[in-house]
Protein backbone atom coordinates (compact mmCIF):
# COMPACT_ATOMS: atom_id res chain seq x y z
CA UNK A 1 0.00 0.00 0.00
CA UNK A 2 2.77 2.44 1.13
CA UNK A 3 4.23 1.78 -2.62
CA UNK A 4 1.00 2.55 -4.33
CA UNK A 5 1.02 5.55 -2.51
CA UNK A 6 4.56 6.91 -2.95
CA UNK A 7 3.89 6.22 -6.70
CA UNK A 8 1.01 8.32 -6.65
CA UNK A 9 2.65 11.10 -5.12
CA UNK A 10 5.94 10.73 -6.95
CA UNK A 11 3.76 11.39 -10.21
CA UNK A 12 1.60 14.17 -9.07
CA UNK A 13 4.89 16.30 -7.47
CA UNK A 14 6.17 15.32 -10.72
CA UNK A 15 3.62 16.24 -12.86
CA UNK A 16 3.21 20.09 -10.78
CA UNK A 17 6.92 20.75 -11.61
CA UNK A 18 6.20 19.68 -15.12
CA UNK A 19 3.34 22.40 -15.01
CA UNK A 20 5.31 25.01 -13.46
CA UNK A 21 8.37 24.81 -15.88
CA UNK A 22 6.41 24.87 -19.02
CA UNK A 23 3.94 27.72 -17.70
CA UNK A 24 6.05 29.50 -15.43
CA UNK A 25 4.42 30.46 -11.47
CA UNK A 26 2.91 33.79 -12.12
CA UNK A 27 -0.08 31.76 -13.23
CA UNK A 28 -3.94 32.88 -12.29
CA UNK A 29 -4.85 30.12 -9.96
CA UNK A 30 -8.12 28.88 -12.20
CA UNK A 31 -5.52 28.51 -14.90
CA UNK A 32 -2.78 27.19 -13.67
CA UNK A 33 -5.67 24.51 -11.86
CA UNK A 34 -6.83 23.86 -15.60
CA UNK A 35 -3.07 22.94 -16.85
CA UNK A 36 -2.51 20.52 -13.83
CA UNK A 37 -5.77 19.18 -14.56
CA UNK A 38 -4.90 18.28 -18.25
CA UNK A 39 -1.04 17.19 -16.76
CA UNK A 40 -2.63 14.58 -14.50
CA UNK A 41 -5.17 13.37 -17.40
CA UNK A 42 -2.72 13.01 -19.66
CA UNK A 43 -0.49 10.95 -17.39
CA UNK A 44 -4.12 8.81 -17.20
CA UNK A 45 -4.47 9.78 -13.73
CA UNK A 46 -7.90 10.10 -12.62
CA UNK A 47 -9.32 12.08 -9.49
CA UNK A 48 -11.91 14.27 -8.56
CA UNK A 49 -12.11 18.27 -8.07
CA UNK A 50 -13.37 20.77 -6.15
CA UNK A 51 -14.74 17.96 -3.73
CA UNK A 52 -16.75 19.43 -0.87
CA UNK A 53 -15.94 19.17 2.62
CA UNK A 54 -18.37 19.68 5.18
CA UNK A 55 -17.47 22.40 8.03
CA UNK A 56 -19.02 20.88 11.27
CA UNK A 57 -19.11 23.50 14.50
CA UNK A 58 -19.65 22.31 18.12
CA UNK A 59 -21.67 19.05 16.34
CA UNK A 60 -23.55 21.16 13.84
CA UNK A 61 -22.87 21.47 10.28
CA UNK A 62 -22.85 24.31 9.26
CA UNK A 63 -24.26 26.02 5.64
CA UNK A 64 -20.75 26.01 4.28
CA UNK A 65 -18.16 24.12 2.88
CA UNK A 66 -14.59 24.14 1.61
CA UNK A 67 -13.45 23.63 -1.99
Amino acid sequence: MQKHIDELTYEIVGTTIEVQKKTGRELLKNVYRQCLKEGLLHGKMFFLTEMRIPVLYKNEQLEIDFR
